[in-house]
């Protein structure tokens, strides 16, 4: 596997995003991937041959200017001639690939590191990012996966809302090995004898909340805070340290400047609690957050909605987390720490175990290499069990799920695959445990979201047929020979047991057959067959809208001018259990509202008068 790497800067330049890049890179490389990165940044002598940096010639709302980034990529990507394109973004150099064929022809993974947040701080952003945001989601269109970094960032964020269904949740990692377990004296300022000791790390920028954290400390005897990095907000901070240091006092409060990772290490290592005050979603998920969790220091975050970084500190028991910009609240955690070593202690031993376990960088680069793996064209192509994918999306289905797996399984269908669509019961356990490859997305779908997040797995992994099948034990296996046997001359199939309809749904059924000129009697049977041509249609963006599956997908396949046929075959009444769509009449009065619309909005007299 060759994976090149677009991403924004790589160490020494200092940063998150950047230390994950270096790690991830060789992690990948150790464990037999053929990794390289492209990036920003002037070429240093002591570079790795797989290292390529583009000088940056300025920057423009943050953003790196660099002319070259496209020539250097196709240079890359001739020279490389990689597997696979993984994105890291934000980053305005990555749009260079949706312009370049050599890059179009190659699968994209993308890493979803933050979204570009329209700031009420900086407004130049929400100028920059009107500009910015086609590109954007241009890529996303065109990628074949997203990582996303925490499940708070995906819910909360707008830009991904569209393309849920290529996500995943990979919580970033980091290379404990590279710190060491006892990091020394470093050559940085330490604190002063006999104080409660903080440490904050950072670009010195709008979002980062240090305005919050010197508020906080500046009135609180006996407690000193250091904070490290450099930035454009380094004179507004001194300024305002000197306003809350009364006159002949020594502040409390100490800006370090840059320092290199020796001295880091070693501040990490001293501090009684790490405190990260962030106050807006650009900062996505804190890898510092980890190098404090290293060295079993607990933590202190601002409760950011939307954000990973308080994700990261509950999900690992690191820490607490108050609410964004609460002077008082802060004030009230940091005393909680100083006044209770052993509630301290327990903190910061939890972190550090969760950074073994949760947040390990082998688990990362393993969960990255299956998505890679699901990407890669030649490994569909060569597979040789590739004709027919069984999809049964399901939802509380375990009193069922195994049964329906048993029967498919003893019928000869071997490749099945169940979306758990947030079940609340063990269905997606009981699934696995029964033979089936199950797909358990972290946001809710809907029965046509999972069916379609079924249909974009096939065409992903090179199947050329799928059969859908619901999970309550409706459908007969043994049919499924019908059904594929009609296929050979249609795009779609439905298999058709009209007799399982109540009086009112048969009515429900004429009426909208009268609407839309179909001469199909099941309307709304899930039990299909689609080839890869209807698959392609009903995984694209505008069958995303929909949301059943029934109606609104015959039209759309319809539209593309897709022979559609209807097949006799054996149904049994559900297990257990209501439909999730007939569930209510208020239910049934909203999906009658909504397919009546659809049917409306897709009439032709031609199709009648085919009929």
């Amino acid at each position: 596997m060759r994976v090149l790497h677009i991403g924004k800067f790589f160490p020494p330049h200092p940063g998150g995003m950047e230390v994950f890049l270096a790690d991830l890179v060789r992690a990948q490389r150790a464990r037999g991937i053929d990794a390289a990165a492209l990036v920003h940044g002037q070429p240093l002598p002591d570079d790795p041959e797989w290292l390529m940096r583009v000088p940056v010639w300025g920057h423009l709302v943050y953003a790196p200017l660099a002319p070259g980034f496209r020539t250097a990529l196709a240079a890359a990507i001739r020279q490389f001639r990689p597997d696979v394109l993984h994105l890291h973004l934000p980053n305005t150099s990555a749009f260079w690939a949706l312009l370049l064929l050599p890059a179009r022809d190659l699968p994209w993974v993308v890493h979803w590191h933050s979204d570009v947040v329209v700031s009420r701080i900086r407004g130049a952003l929400a100028l920059a990012y009107r500009l910015y945001r086609p590109f954007e989601q241009a890529v996303l269109d065109r990628a074949e996966r997203i990582l996303v970094t925490s499940p708070s960032y995906l819910e909360a964020s707008e830009p991904l809302s569209r393309w849920r269904d290529k996500c995943s949740v990979i919580p970033l990692a980091l290379d404990s090995g590279r710190l060491p377990e006892h990091a020394g004296v470093g050559p940085a300022p330490s604190w002063r004898e006999g104080n409660f000791r903080l440490l904050s790390i950072g670009r010195l920028t709008y979002y980062k909340g240090f305005e919050t954290l010197i508020r906080a400390v500046s009135a609180m005897p006996g407690v000193e805070l250091l904070i490290v990095g450099e930035g454009a907000l380094r004179p507004t901070l001194e300024t305002l340290i000197d306003e809350f240091t009364p006159a002949g006092v020594e502040p409390n409060i100490r800006l370090l400047g840059g320092i290199d990772d020796a001295g880091k290490h070693a501040l990490l290592q001293d501090c009684d609690v790490f405190c990260l005050a962030s106050r807006e979603r650009t900062e996505a998920f804190g890898i510092v957050l980890l190098e404090a969790m290293r060295y079993a220091r607990p933590c202190i975050v601002a409760d950011l909605p939307g954000s990973g970084m308080p994700w990261v500190v509950r999900e690992g028991g690191a820490g607490v987390a108050v609410p964004v910009e609460d002077v008082a609240a802060w004030r009230d955690a940091i005393r909680a720490f100083q006044r209770d070593p052993h509630y301290r202690e327990g903190c910061g031993a939890q972190g550090q175990r969760a950074l073994c376990k949760k947040f390990a960088l082998d688990r990362c680069v393993e969960s990255i290499a299956s998505e890679y793996a699901a990407v890669v064209p030649d490994a569909a192509v060569a597979a040789p069990d590739k004709d027919l994918l069984i999809v049964i999306p399901a939802r509380n289905e375990a009193e069922t799920i195994a049964a329906v797996i048993r029967s498919l399984h003893e019928a000869g269908w071997r490749d099945v695959i169940v979306v758990n669509d947030q079940s609340t019961d063990a269905t997606g356990a009981i699934a696995a445990a029964a033979g089936a490859t199950v797909l358990s997305p972290v946001l809710p779908l809907g029965a046509w979201g999972a069916m379609q997040t079924g249909i974009r797995y096939a065409l992903r992994h090179g199947y050329r047929q799928v059969v859908t099948i619901d999970a309550d034990g409706q459908h007969e296996p043994a049919c499924i020979p019908v059904l594929l046997a009609a296929a050979r001359s249609h795009d779609v199939v439905i298999g058709a047991f009209p007799q399982r309809g109540s009086r009112l749904r048969r009515i429900a059924w004429r009426y909208f057959r009268a609407i839309t000129g179909f001469g199909i009697d099941d309307l709304t049977s899930g039990f299909r067959c689609y080839n890869r041509a209807a698959c392609e249609i009903l995984a694209a963006d505008e069958a995303t809208l929909l949301d059943y599956q029934d109606l609104g997908v015959l039209l759309m396949l319809r539209h593309a001018g897709l022979e559609i046929a209807e097949v006799p075959v054996a149904m049994y009444p559900r297990a257990t259990g209501p439909s999730r769509i007939f569930a209510s009449w208020s239910r049934v009065a909203r999906y009658m509202a909504e397919s009546t619309l659809l049917c409306l909005a897709r009439w032709h007299p031609k199709h009648h008068l085919s009929r």
